[in-house]
């Protein structure tokens, strides 16, 4: 008899409410895994718990406020509609509706709700004997997605019956995956038009990940290569930068912040951007990325110019959304997953 199989899905997570107590507890466990902070915890605790965590929640609070929705948290939402449609897809493809055809997608976050236990349990609970764990990271990095190994790791520690286990490590260089990215580009330019500067602004991670190993700075540029050359760009058309760094260490480079403001200060008119490492639209896209960094380019265009609000009406800038639970990105999700099930 074929082993009931189910899926995991994960993504980093989100805070349950954009209030400073939900932020701090949020940060609280985000910022205490090694794979995100490997300070010795002897220096690094202090630091956690005496600064960061009594100054950052209510910061970081005003930030979730700007982008949250009446359905909650655009990450979460995201999520929860990408669970969804995975689900229909699968449903669909079955062709015996019985107990051991059925794959269940249960959704899970590395920090926060739903969590990683809970979607585990929740998948055993249903006879689930082969688990797809597949994390929405498009490039695979220590930080992400073995973060979330590890945690699997640690459940089935304490278990005395551990499932079959495959790991979906990345799918950087999916076609389908490069395919959705590509469309969503081009069909933002037939709305909005294209800009003279597209820039590819990946998450950050320490240089020394690089040095070390980690193939997330190799992959995001892969990705990036695998675009730009089904959308037919020049090398002075687009760009690659890194974004969200924490901390005084050095992350890769280029900075998507200093990025954009050496192009303001440089005269370009027109930027879009993009961020290929996000499978769903969060605080790192809508906040960060589409306003902060948009104050940036716009406030050095202005010091070129010598007039900031001139600067606003003649210089342009716009945030293309990830893929979120487009078709063309379901479309490569459940081609990803299809290639880990085993078929009767």
């Amino acid at each position: 008899m074929a082993k009931k199989q189910g899926v995991l899905l994960c993504n980093l997570g989100t805070p349950d409410a954009p209030t400073p107590q939900a932020v701090r507890k949020y940060l609280c466990q985000f910022l205490h895994d090694k794979r995100v902070v490997s300070i010795p915890r002897i220096i690094w605790c202090p630091i956690l718990h005496g600064i960061i965590l009594r100054v950052r929640p209510t910061k970081v609070a005003k930030l979730y406020q700007a982008i949250w929705t009446e359905q909650g948290s655009p990450l979460m939402v995201h999520s929860q509609a990408q669970r969804k449609e995975l689900q229909l897809r699968l449903d669909k493809s079955a062709e015996i509706y019985d107990s051991q055809s059925y794959v269940p997608i249960e959704l899970a976050m590395c920090y926060g709700n739903p969590s990683i236990e809970h979607g585990l349990a929740t998948l055993e609970n249903q006879g689930c004997e082969r688990i797809i764990v597949m994390p929405l990271y498009p490039q695979y990095s220590s930080a992400t997605n073995a973060a979330i190994f590890d945690q699997i790791n640690k459940y089935y520690k304490k278990r005395y019956f551990v499932p079959e286990l495959s790991y979906v490590n990345g799918y950087y260089d999916n076609p389908l995956y490069i395919k959705a990215l590509s469309n969503s580009i081009k069909v933002y330019w037939q709305e909005y038009g294209q800009a003279q500067k597209l820039l590819f602004s990946y998450h950050g991670v320490p240089e020394r990940f690089s040095k070390n190993g980690d193939p997330y700075e190799q992959q995001c540029h892969e990705t990036t290569r695998l675009v730009v050359e089904q959308l037919g760009l020049s090398k002075e058309q687009y760009q690659v930068s890194f974004q969200s760094r924490f901390g005084r260490e050095e992350w890769i480079k280029p900075y998507t912040d200093a990025t954009l403001e050496d192009w303001g200060k440089a005269g370009v008119k027109s930027v879009q951007v993009i961020s290929p490492a996000f499978s769903a639209d969060c605080l790192e896209t809508l906040e960060e990325l589409a306003i902060q960094n948009k104050e940036i380019f716009l406030e050095a265009a202005g010091k070129l110019t010598g007039n900031k609000e001139n600067s606003k009406t003649n210089k342009a800038y716009s945030y293309i959304p990830a893929l979120n639970e487009q078709t063309a990105h379901i479309d490569a999700l459940f081609d990803i997953l299809n290639s880990h099930l085993i078929s009767d």
